[in-house]
């Protein structure tokens, strides 16, 4: 599968956005209760469908089911300017119940056929986080060189993770410990 710029660059936001609501301040799980709140606050947010895509879509977590694969593959290969219209996924895409009755007032806006497309396509890709490394390098746009140089500036120790990182399950700490090799890097000391 070769995945388009477009939902490259859009897949490690959405990802991000799911990080930001999983847990609060004392690290506890509060993703369901926050996914609630946005999904009540969905009249307001259906505004920003255009500019954040990602930052609305997560409404839609857990709420596709995917009957045909090799459709949601091909329309991730495509960028913004030419992806299908939401009606011809029907065979392909379908709503969780209570995401249909999300959906109806999504597909009210102007944006709205254009959005649901883009959120199967983000959603499916964190479902199946495992096509993402591939896909990145199927990805001509990106640099895969430069990356590898990057590697090769860090000791054995380095532990890099970004939210492109989905494909393995990581835990807390060591997404600190990639924090603060982060930020040491930009130039912060080190809180031990």
């Amino acid at each position: 599968m070769k995945l388009s710029s477009y939902f490259y660059d859009l897949r490690s936001a959405y990802q991000a956005e799911l990080d930001d609501l999983v847990s609060d301040s004392e690290g506890k799980d509060v993703l369901r209760k926050r996914l609630a709140e946005k999904r009540s606050e969905i009249g307001f947010l259906v505004k920003m469908m255009e500019l954040a895509p990602e930052m609305v879509a997560v409404v839609f977590h857990q709420g596709f089911r995917f009957a045909k694969p090799s459709v949601m593959e091909h329309l991730l290969s495509q960028g913004a300017d030419n992806l299908p219209e939401w009606g011809t996924l029907t065979g392909a895409v379908s709503l969780e119940p209570w995401a249909a009755s999300l959906a109806q007032t999504v597909l009210r806006e102007p944006g709205g056929p254009a959005f649901m497309v883009v959120a199967a396509g983000l959603e499916y890709l964190h479902q199946h986080a495992r096509l993402a490394p591939a896909a990145a390098q199927g990805d001509t746009d990106h640099d895969t060189d430069e990356d590898s140089e990057d590697g090769a500036e860090h000791d054995d120790d380095y532990n890099a993770l970004s939210a492109d990182d989905a494909a393995d399950p990581h835990n807390s700490r060591t997404r600190d410990e990639a924090s603060s090799n982060w930020l040491a890097e930009v130039g912060f000391d080190r809180k031990d």
